[in-house]
């Protein structure tokens, strides 16, 4: 009894150390910019359609960090891009951000 109960403990273990090992996430399909953007990188072809998970608020802060002021209007799009209205330079331009976090003015 004492060792099938060994032998079930070892067993249920190593099941749940396959389902702990850490996955990365993919790269783009050029290969040249990561999933998600950084403030450096970007993915060439932004914005990009897909389910957006960032929040109004989070959106926001993104395109304030990366050098935009007076952000309004942010909306999410059909498309899963946040789209908006923001100052650079002195200059009024239309914003957008998509699931991956890049930032594209227009």
């Amino acid at each position: 009894m004492k060792k099938l109960i060994i032998a079930t403990a070892a067993i249920a273990f190593s099941a749940t150390s396959v389902f702990a090992q850490e996955t990365k996430p993919a790269s783009s399909p050029d290969g040249d910019t990561p999933v998600v953007a950084t403030p450096t990188d970007q993915n060439a072809t932004a914005p990009v359609e897909g389910a957006n998970s960032f929040t109004e608020e989070q959106a926001k802060e993104r395109i304030v960090e990366t050098g935009y002021g007076d952000v309004t209007e942010l909306k999410l799009d059909d498309q899963g891009v946040w789209q908006g209205k923001a100052t650079k330079d002195g200059k009024s331009v239309m914003v957008s951000m998509d699931y991956q976090g890049n930032i594209v003015a227009r």
